[in-house]
């Protein structure tokens, strides 16, 4: 099926199902965004929609990225998913399709795209900080598979989580990324335990992950032993093309719920024109980026100004929000008021989640730009 034909499709489909597809009750917390999104991807699967895009090797029914691009940009546009929850499907699943056994991948990958599993993403460390090639989590050989001992970071969603795909040191430590394997863990194997952390603006969305001696057998091993920090490395272009995608679309969104918000109230003319500048930068840049991957093309460090891009979007549009509904955001307690409260606290993260904007400079001076020496 191609886009025009998809979108026109898929937004009738919306349309006459929009009862359906609605939230049962306010979200308000992250289970009921958890539960809400369950119920949109089993719909979306059932219907068909959440197939296209995907190899059908994997159960997808084939087609351009583009149709789960846009599947993603008109779920989020109309409010029926969270876009950070939402994209994690679009992080994980092709790193499955790339990495895994055939057998593995079609096992899987469908369990992921019905909402009947959430898979989570175990890199960050405790004292590593963005440096993701010194990570200590270990793993070592059991006869035919391995035992995991360590533990995970800012592990988003693990509490609710089936699966992790888990990067372990199987390696010594003084050969950095050369020592990196890639694991496809199940989360309820004997000695994992799951601590949420509440960050500031009050839901558990991350969490510490702790692997006592965990037993993964070897076929769950993604790519070749050693080989993580190239499953790593494939992985993170992909939080920056789809992904961000259905970013743009929820900014967009939240923008125009602002000034619809605040239309007797005076907002700078020169803040908002800046605003939808950088939005309109980092939607022509992710439209072009998820374009590249429909076309075939390796995504690869060019990515890291999609991230740049996106952070500055985020906090502008949030910024707007402080500006024009600070009282409101800051003094009430109706839903409208805590959601946006929520959202502005949790855009301080933008620069520093998924990478922080050092870091992605750095690699935009380095690597693009031949600036320095990439070591």
């Amino acid at each position: 099926m191609e886009l025009p034909e998809f979108r026109a499709t898929l937004d009738r489909w919306l349309d006459e199902h929009a009862a359906d597809l609605a939230p049962d009750r306010s979200l308000g917390t992250l289970d009921e965004h958890m539960a809400q999104l369950a119920k949109v991807k089993r719909l979306a699967y059932d219907a068909g929609f959440m197939r296209f895009g995907w190899p059908e090797r994997v159960g997808g029914l084939g087609g351009s990225p583009l149709l789960r691009a846009y599947l993603g940009e008109a779920l989020t546009a109309r409010d029926l998913v969270e876009p950070g929850i939402y994209s994690m499907t679009e992080t994980l699943a092709p790193t499955m399709i790339d990495h895994a056994s055939p057998a593995l991948a079609a096992a899987m990958v469908p369990r992921l795209l019905s909402g009947d599993e959430t898979w989570c993403q175990g890199f960050s460390e405790p004292g590593t900080g963005s440096n993701l090639a010194a990570l200590a989590c270990r793993a070592v050989e059991d006869g035919d598979g391995w035992r995991v001992t360590g533990q995970k970071v800012w592990t988003s969603l693990a509490q609710y989580a089936q699966r992790c795909v888990l990067l372990v040191r199987t390696g010594p430590l003084d050969v950095a990324h050369r020592g990196i394997t890639a694991l496809f863990v199940d989360m309820e194997s004997p000695g994992i335990a799951v601590r949420p952390i509440e960050t500031m603006h009050g839901a558990p969305e991350f969490c510490e992950v702790f692997f006592d001696d965990v037993a993964v057998p070897a076929g769950r091993m993604l790519g070749h032993e050693g080989q993580g920090w190239s499953v790593a490395m494939d992985l993170l272009p992909y939080e920056r093309s789809t992904a961000l995608w259905h970013k743009a679309a929820y900014l967009q969104r939240r923008l125009g719920d602002l000034v619809e918000a605040v239309a007797d109230h005076a907002l700078d003319p020169v803040q908002v024109g800046e605003t939808v500048q950088l939005l309109a930068a980092f939607r022509a840049r992710s439209r072009a980026t998820a374009h590249r991957l429909a076309a075939g093309e390796r995504l690869g460090p060019e990515t890291s100004v999609d991230k740049v891009l996106v952070a500055r979007a985020e906090q502008a549009v949030f910024d707007l929000v402080e500006a024009g509904l600070a009282s409101d955001v800051l003094l009430e307690e109706d839903a409208a008021a805590s959601r946006w409260r929520s959202e502005y606290l949790f855009s301080r993260a933008a620069t520093i989640y998924g990478g922080t904007e050092e870091i992605q400079r750095n690699i935009i001076a380095r690597r693009l730009l031949d600036l320095g020496d990439d070591r």
